[in-house]
């Protein structure tokens, strides 16, 4: 069948970054087709089957890391006794207004409420206790992929809803200094991912007293920075001391013959990071993926004007694209009849495929393909002899290219200030719709009254460094009481 004369796509328009990022952000996602508003569920989403890939994708690339630093799957109850989330006061206390709880089961009220799933540190510490008695035992480092829910009042897809995907692990210690190590060990396991494989650079640090994890003794996180400036949390550790080991008396006899707790963590990511990916490299043509994540790396789109070139074009489509898999290279023919190529080159675009293959009759003639990058504007003419090494070679530079140009957006918009006025000023105007948002160095002490200041300007203390990259100490511009270094402050998600 001719496929130059007939329907195309609909040619569904993205409203411009510059024009209202946070529209622009839902509409990539729709028209990138990952996943959709579930309406008759309030504040969920479903997501699809191409959204669904690429969170397949990471949690292959995590999971892989998991069980290379020693750790093991396992599955939890998504019904957790209320009376358990209740013995650690400042957890419940944190998640209090997020919780969603039964009240009925067979028709008949509970004798004991269970709450949804929101995290799951209190269900774990029970079953720890029942399976850790002995330093032998340690440590336990476990891992579980799993839905959560909490009841968000404003969601947007991936960024927040009611329900979402996500990993969390677990995991016990004989010593406080095991615990810390192992925290950040995760830590890191998590920037690898974000800079290495979603080319997305992230900041590591340290969260504040008053914003760290409800019954943590310390929490750890990678920020990103988004398009717009603001401020995306990509992945958290947390240093939970003995806090829940005591509420749910999880002991192990030490090798000295001592009864001791055991020294716990946490951490975890979700389907949040979908979002980072969308808000990191998309562009007003649609989604953008690094390749490491692509579902799909390469399209070849055969075209022929002539019934007769259809099934010449066709085998030579077909053979170039056979030849790219033997790379593990994940690999369409878009060989769909009733679509002109123009509305095939639309489809694959806004769905962030990375590289595009054009071949027609003259390329056949030729011996060669049309080469289209995602993330470039230009397009060329490529061998057929020495495509399988272009094209590793494209998957390899594009995968750099992306993470060279979040880093220098990174570096451009992040600056110091001295004052809490300067602060003000930097962010006024700041909105996840306009945009122009900044990371600010500047000197904050750790105290409460410093994040609840900040909040009144719509900004918190996103992380103290883990590294200080600035000036050292210096004098705070909220208390003027001295501080140690620097912190990152900005708007955030």
């Amino acid at each position: 069948m001719n496929n130059t004369k007939t329907k195309s796509s609909p040619n569904q328009k993205i409203t411009p970054r510059s024009q209202d990022f946070a529209r622009w952000y839902q509409d990539v996602i729709l028209q990138a087709d990952l996943a959709e508003p579930a309406e008759v569920v309030k504040g969920c989403m479903v997501i699809k089957p191409h959204g669904y890939a690429i969170w397949e994708a990471l949690h292959a690339e995590l999971d892989a890391r998991f069980k290379q630093t020693g750790h093991k799957n396992a599955y939890f109850p998504l019904l957790i006794p209320e009376s358990f989330l209740k013995r650690e006061a400042e957890h419940v206390e944190g998640f209090a207004p997020e919780l969603a709880v039964v009240t009925i089961a067979g028709g008949e009220n509970l004798e004991e409420r269970y709450v949804i799933r929101p995290t799951s540190e209190t269900i774990i510490g029970h079953f720890f206790a029942r399976w850790i008695k002995s330093w032998r035992d340690l440590p336990l480092l476990i891992n579980q992929w799993a839905n959560v829910v909490r009841w968000e009042l404003r969601t947007r897809m991936f960024l927040r809803t009611t329900e979402f995907l996500w990993q969390e692990g677990h995991t016990a210690h004989a010593t406080e200094q095991e615990a810390h190590e192992e925290t950040l060990r995760m830590l890191n396991v998590y920037a690898d991912v974000a800079e290495n494989v979603m080319a997305m650079p992230v900041i590591r640090g340290v969260k504040t007293k008053a914003e760290k994890f409800a019954g943590a003794a310390k929490s750890y996180c990678i920020e990103a920075m988004m398009q717009n400036g603001l401020a995306l949390q990509a992945g958290t550790s947390h240093e939970l001391g003995q806090n829940f080991a005591k509420v749910f008396e999880i002991r192990f006899q030490s090798q000295s013959g001592n009864l001791e707790y055991v020294w716990q963590t946490s951490w975890g990511v979700s389907t949040r990071l979908i979002g980072a990916l969308v808000m990191s490299h998309s562009d007003d043509r649609g989604l953008v993926l690094p390749p490491k994540l692509a579902p799909i790396h390469v399209v070849v789109i055969p075209i022929y004007r002539k019934d007769e070139e259809r099934a010449l074009v066709l085998d030579r489509a077909n053979r170039i694209a056979d030849e790219l898999k033997q790379d593990g290279h994940k690999v369409q023919v878009d060989d769909r009849d009733g679509y002109t190529p123009g509305s095939k080159f639309f489809h694959w675009e806004q769905r962030g495929i990375p590289l595009l293959l054009e071949i027609g009759p003259r390329e056949v003639q030729s011996d060669s393909v049309v080469m289209r990058r995602r993330d470039e504007d230009n397009k060329q003419s490529q061998p057929v002899s020495g495509l399988r090494q272009s094209v590793r070679d494209v998957m390899n530079q594009m995968q750099a290219d992306l993470l060279l140009k979040a880093r220098k957006r990174l570096d451009d918009n992040t600056v110091q200030a001295d004052s809490f006025d300067q602060v003000k000023s930097i962010l006024e105007g700041v909105t996840s719709e306009k945009g122009g948002g900044k990371f600010i160095a500047a000197h904050v002490k750790d105290d409460p009254q410093c994040d609840a200041k900040l909040k009144e300007i719509k900004a918190s203390v996103r992380c103290i460094p883990l590294h200080d990259a600035y000036d050292g100490p210096g004098t705070c511009i909220i208390t003027g009481e001295p501080t140690p270094q620097r912190v990152i402050v900005a708007k955030a998600y």
